[in-house]
C-alpha cells in the first residue's frame, strides 16, 4: 500500500536513539508514521528522516506520556488523522542508573511511569483499532530484564514488567487477532550509551576511544548495535513475514546475554 492506503504505526520515544531509528525504519517500509515524544523540535527532525526514508506522511505529537490521558490522546490523534492504526511500537522511557541506596522513591516511580504505565495505557487505547486492522504491538524492553546488575535496580524491574505485560497481552491477542511481541535491545549506540562511555572515560582516566573499546571488550561483542538493528526487527515483527511470531521476547544484542 502507498499514500493514503499505507499502514499506520505509532512510535513512542521517537525523537532520538532507538525510537528515531524505528520511525525511520517504518518509513522505509512505507508506513505512515506517528511520532510521539516530549521534544517537539527533535520530533520534527525525526519525522523528516522518516519521510526521507520513504514514509508517505508523518504526524508529530509532542507531549509527556507520563500524563495519564496522553497515551490515549496519541492514539485518538493518529486515528483521526489517518483513519486507521496498524502497529504500536512502545519504546518511550529511560530509567535512572545508580547506587540503590541513593536512588529515591521518585526515581523508581518515574521509571515505571513512562516505560511501563504509559505502555499499558497506550496498548489499552490502541487495542480496538488494532483488533480491527489485525495489527501488531511491539514493546521495547532491554536485556537488563534478564541479567539485572547492581546499578540497574530500576531498569531491570521496569523492563521485566514490560516483558510480563506483553506476554499477558499476547495471550489475549491470540483470540482477538492482535500480534504482541517484545524486543530486548543490548548495547545500542545511542546518546545514552555514549554518556556511559564518557562516564567510564572520566572515572578511569581514559580517552573516549579507549573507554569505548574497553566497554565493548568487556561485553564481548564485535561492535555496538545501531538503532537500525532494532528497527529491522520491529518492522519484521509487524510484517507479513513475521505473521507467525507471537508472544515472543527477542534479544537483539549481538550475543551479549549468556545463557539460554
Amino acid at each position: 500500500m502507498t499514500g493514503s492506503d499505507a499502514k499506520v504505526v505509532v512510535v513512542t520515544g521517537a525523537s532520538r536513539g532507538i525510537g528515531r531509528g524505528i520511525a525511520r525504519g517504518f518509513g522505509a517500509a512505507g508506513y505512515r508514521v506517528v511520532l510521539a515524544a516530549r521534544d517537539a523540535a527533535a520530533l520534527e527532525e525525526a519525522a523528516a528522516e522518516a519521510r526521507a526514508a520513504g514514509a508517505p506522511d508523518t504526524l508529530c505529537l509532542p507531549g509527556d506520556l507520563r500524563e495519564a490521558d496522553r497515551p490515549a490522546a496519541v492514539v485518538e490523534a493518529a486515528v483521526a488523522r489517518f483513519g486507521r492504526l496498524d502497529a504500536i511500537i512502545s519504546n518511550a522511557g529511560a530509567t535512572k542508573r545508580g547506587d540503590f541506596l541513593t536512588l529515591t522513591d521518585d526515581d523508581m516511580l518515574d521509571g515505571f511511569a513512562l516505560k511501563y504505565h504509559a505502555a499499558v495505557r497506550l496498548c489499552r487505547a490502541a487495542w480496538p483499532h488494532l483488533r480491527a486492522s489485525g495489527g501488531s504491538i511491539v514493546g521495547i524492553s532491554g536485556i537488563g530484564a534478564h541479567t539485572p546488575t547492581a546499578e540497574f535496580t530500576i531498569g531491570a524491574p521496569v523492563n521485566a514488567a514490560v516483558i510480563a505485560f506483553m506476554k499477558a497481552l499476547a495471550d489475549r491477542g491470540r483470540a482477538e487477532g492482535v500480534r504482541v511481541n517484545t524486543i530486548c535491545p543490548g548495547a545500542i549506540a545511542t546518546e545514552r550509551l555514549h554518556r556511559r562511555i564518557a562516564t567510564l572515560a572520566a572515572r578511569d582516566g581514559l580517552s573516549l576511544e579507549a573507554a569505548e573499546e574497553a566497554m565493548r571488550r568487556d561485553m564481548g561483542v564485535s561492535r555496538f548495535g545501531s538503532p537500525d538493528d532494532i528497527a529491522a526487527m520491529a518492522v519484521f515483527l509487524c510484517s507479513d513475514q513475521g505473521a507467525y511470531v507471537h508472544g515472543a521476547t527477542i534479544d537483539v544484542d549481538g550475543g551479549i546475554r549468556p545463557g539460554v
